[in-house]
């Protein structure tokens, strides 16, 4: 009997993948390193709130 997933790592990856593509569309090359730098910040700013908290507890 097979299981029934509960998570679909490579579905979450095509997901994301479709979203980058459409907030990217028609962005220049200059605006998509923009974006990728822009997002880059974000991700490290959430890694640094979550070890703060983590530290905290």
């Amino acid at each position: 009997m097979k299981k029934t997933k509960k998570f679909d790592c490579v579905e979450m990856m095509h997901r994301g993948a479709e979203r980058v593509r459409r907030e990217t569309a028609g962005m220049t090359i200059e605006e998509e390193v923009e974006y990728w730098r822009r997002k880059t910040e974000e991700l490290r700013e959430r890694q640094r709130q979550a070890r703060e908290a983590q530290e905290s507890s």
